[in-house]
């Protein structure tokens, strides 16, 4: 492969903002793949895949290449040197590369790769979390979760069926597979920008994972159901659940962000999901005004993400010990206080995508053991292992009110 100045001095860019003003690498690199029209789909693709890749693998490369945050702008030409000599890509004569050790940086990363923090590239207190709480599970976990993650589409039953969809994608030269017990799910053969298909703006499907989909079957929606979804923000889960209703009764996306419900919108409108009702979380009579009104409550609490690195792997750098401590005190204020919209007999699901019991099954037990879960029952959960599954880390529990 032959480096070209402009494409790895954009990576550069991306990685200096993303690194040093934290700033999220998705909305860093949707910008820098503005700059230059004459830029083909490989030259995008170079860009968006070395960023992630250096940004998922930075505390190694910056071992590696001995330099600490804030990168300087030779540190991270140092960290891009090691990124290009572990792949076997021959570094050009610029002065930027001048004496990279490359017999060195391929020494010290065998010598790394046998401590599980610097091999997996994450923080001390999330490798030690992760092993308190998964114990010898963990080693498969964060490893899987630091593969590229695969891009998987849900089809809008709304509008087509799977084969329909799969032939209007082949049409416009993208491939795609099935997958088994994923049954409105494709999954790209090559990645590809699909946003830009026709098939895409006519709102035959929506780019969401696989893992994700489990969620609309699992809340065991019924056409005709008043259904709330507390914790919508831009729908991905709330499209899916319309479609489960086949349009028919009622699905209320519930927010504290105006512009995520904005994008719901937007989208509802694209699937032609007509039985979305969105309301903005202004204060608490929004939910009390909804009190015993709801069939079926999802509750997709905020969480840490750790179950989606593979796909936001900047994230892994912001978290902390002490954004973990605060995130649970929300699902356990969120579970105690929502459920209260769940009608007698009625169904819920509270869901996160990560895959640490203390978000999860934690959660349940101790919500279930609290004056608000005192009047409802656990009818099944289900954890999603990445290493297992190949996709997202996933937690889903249903629990009905007696």
């Amino acid at each position: 492969m032959r480096l070209h100045r402009n494409l790895v001095f954009a990576t550069i860019d991306s990685l200096s903002e993303i690194f040093n003003e934290n700033k999220q690498a998705s909305k860093v690199l949707q910008n820098t793949l503005k700059r230059d029209k004459r830029w083909g789909s490989r030259d995008r693709s170079f860009i968006a895949l070395t960023t992630y890749d250096i940004v998922r693998w930075k505390r190694l490369y910056a071992e590696i290449a001995e330099v600490h945050s804030p990168y300087k702008r030779e540190d991270l030409f140092r960290m891009f040197a090691v990124w290009a000599t572990l792949r076997g890509i021959r570094l050009p004569e610029w002065k930027q590369f001048d004496g990279t050790p490359t017999r060195r940086i391929k020494g010290k990363f065998d010598e790394l790769s046998k401590i599980r923090k610097y091999r997996e590239s994450i923080p001390d207190w999330l490798d030690e979390v992760g092993e308190k709480e998964l114990g010898k599970k963990w080693d498969a976990e964060i490893a899987a979760l630091n593969e590229q993650a695969d891009v998987i589409l849900r089809v809008n039953t709304l509008l087509t069926s799977i084969s329909k969809a799969q032939n209007a994608l082949r049409e416009e030269g993208i491939e795609t597979e099935t997958i088994k017990g994923y049954p409105d799910a494709l999954k790209l053969i090559e990645r590809a920008n699909v946003f830009s298909t026709k098939a895409f703006k006519d709102g035959l499907f929506e780019v969401q994972d696989a893992s994700s989909q489990l969620v609309a079957p699992f809340l065991d929606v019924k056409p005709g159901m008043r259904v709330v979804d507390a914790c919508a923000g831009a729908g991905g889960k709330s499209l899916h659940i319309a479609a489960h209703m086949e349009n028919k009764g009622q699905v209320i996306s519930l927010d504290i962000y105006e512009s995520k419900l904005r994008e719901l919108k937007r989208r509802a409108k694209r699937n032609k999901a007509h039985n979305i009702e969105t309301r903005l979380i202004e204060n608490n009579k929004v939910i009390k005004k909804l009190h015993g009104q709801a069939d079926r409550l999802l509750l997709d609490a905020p969480c840490t993400g750790i179950g989606v690195l593979k796909r936001n792997p900047d994230s892994k750098w912001k978290l902390s010990p002490e954004f973990l401590n605060e995130i649970r005190e929300t699902q356990q204020e969120i579970l105690q206080s929502y459920s209260a919209i769940v009608k007698n007999g009625g169904k819920m699901v509270y869901a996160t995508c990560s895959i640490l019991p203390s978000e999860n099954q934690e959660q349940i037990a101790t919500f279930l053991k609290s004056e608000a879960g005192q009047n409802f029952k656990l009818i099944k959960d289900k954890a999603v292992s990445p290493s297992q599954s190949g996709f997202d880390g996933f937690y889903m529990a249903l629990l009905q009110k007696l």
